[in-house]
């Protein structure tokens, strides 16, 4: 049992990772949308992505709880727990089954990846190297932070998108996307790009409903569906998330949120005991 749960817990961190942590349904999940009373206008990319920034979900610190649907080889496992983030810094996860004591907590900085699994006494410490090979994909703190939120990519560029309507949504697209030079470490110019992205935003609160990321070489996608807008402290958030990886197995992540705290600053506990053992 030990072994099957340190699996199903083990995928839903790479999950998170990918997305959350490719991190990685297309068609069996639609996003909510408001009734457009006219059709809408056709706009430059330049004026959606002002709007996308002035809408974005604006915070130092986030908190809330969490329940997730984890679905892996037509296999669904239920976790709840909670999640801690400061904004640019560090991203923090609790996790524990639907019923019981913690499992497991998972810690992401700008560099460094730790996962503690409390079921069989185990920790795991890496980089985004490390996650990136395991995953083979490119992804960074930035796109995380970003995906678990709902806000765009805040530290890439901006200038390759093109825009169109599509199902009486607006749809940004771009082929490459780079990140910006002074938030590029050096030496690792050739690998912070992202490929073929692809944002869906609602006419009328230019609120992301859906971002696709695929990549080049492989077929591997990374669909993430944003749901149930409400209004908290005067900012719209969506409370359900649907991520979906398409990959050489398909996973499916749902996760609806539930207290959210915004700017009310949290602790980041991670003390490894020292009688747990290191996983390479």
């Amino acid at each position: 049992m030990s072994s099957i749960l340190h699996k199903q817990l083990f995928f839903t961190a790479r999950c998170l990772i990918s997305c959350l942590l490719i991190m990685f349904i297309f068609n069996a999940c639609s996003s909510s949308r408001n009734i457009i009373k006219v059709p809408l206008k056709d706009a430059k990319a330049t004026y959606l992505l002002e709007k996308l920034s002035e809408s974005e979900l604006q915070f130092d610190w986030f908190s809330a709880k969490f329940s997730i649907d984890y679905i892996y080889d037509k296999k669904l496992t239920e976790f709840r727990g909670q999640i801690r983030i400061r904004k640019d810094s560090i991203i923090w996860l609790s996790f524990s089954p639907a019923l019981g004591i913690e499992m497991a907590r998972l810690k992401i900085t700008n560099d460094s990846v730790f996962f503690m699994n409390r079921i069989n006494k185990t920790y795991l410490r890496g980089d985004y190297k490390f996650i990136n090979e395991y995953l083979q994909t490119n992804i960074d703190f930035d796109i995380l932070q970003s995906f678990i939120i709902g806000n765009d990519f805040q530290f890439y560029e901006k200038s390759k998108f093109r825009a169109n309507i599509i199902n009486d949504q607006y749809k940004l697209s771009t082929a490459e996307r780079r990140k910006l030079k002074k938030f590029v470490k050096h030496g690792e110019d050739d690998e912070a790009k992202v490929f073929y992205q692809n944002i869906w935003l609602n006419p009328e609160t230019f609120k992301i409903t859906r971002v696709n990321l695929k990549e080049i070489q492989d077929d591997k996608k990374l669909d993430a569906y944003y749901n149930d807008f409400k209004d908290h402290e005067g900012q719209l958030f969506p409370f359900e998330i649907t991520f979906e990886i398409t990959a050489d197995e398909k996973i499916v992540v749902k996760v609806d949120y539930s207290r959210i705290r915004i700017d009310e600053p949290k602790s980041f506990p991670f003390s490894i005991p020292s009688k747990y053992e290191r996983i390479y």
